[in-house]
């Protein structure tokens, strides 16, 4: 097999991380349209990301944040997202590298991306990374409830609905 000295899996990596910045970049700007929501899951220790040692401590793999209703000062840059986001009640500010994001799904048009996360740059030219688009939707929470929703392991999804006023 020939040696791919262009490094495809890199570019195309690259350029679907550019879809996923650009979206939240949208977010950021204007608000989330329609219907539009997202989950986004993201390695826990990896470099870069900042969470509370509360946080860090419920989820030490990997956590799913829900970008929906209720998340403030959104900011998008180069290199990762910040968002402020409210657990148990409790304001949290999160730093999350788009090097640390495993999937990115908006449920309300049914499309996700899924990437090998990448810790380090030595890591990304050994090992080849892929960015797949998901073709099923990850299991959704049926209704709001006060429990967390078990996401394969160690991970789970936090439902935001849950802290909505009503």
């Amino acid at each position: 097999m020939a040696t791919d000295h262009i490094r495809y899996d890199v570019l195309a990596r690259d350029a679907l991380r550019g879809v996923l910045k650009h979206v939240l970049a949208d977010a950021a700007e204007h608000g989330l349209p329609g219907e539009h929501h997202f989950y986004i899951t993201f390695v826990s220790k990896a470099e870069g990301v900042k969470i509370s040692p509360r946080l860090l401590s419920q989820y030490p793999q990997e956590m799913t944040v829900i970008l929906q209703h209720q998340f403030w000062d959104l900011v998008v840059t180069e290199d990762r997202f910040e968002v402020g986001l409210s657990f148990n009640g409790i304001p949290e500010r999160l730093v999350i590298p788009f090097s640390a994001i495993k999937s990115f799904f908006d449920p309300s048009v049914q499309f996700g991306l899924q990437f090998e996360p990448v810790d380090e740059p030595a890591a990304a030219a050994e090992t080849p990374a892929e960015a797949l688009p998901v073709a099923a939707a990850p299991e959704a929470p049926a209704e709001a409830s006060d429990e967390p929703v078990k996401q394969g392991e160690g991970a789970e999804v936090v439902r935001l609905d849950r802290f909505r006023k009503k």
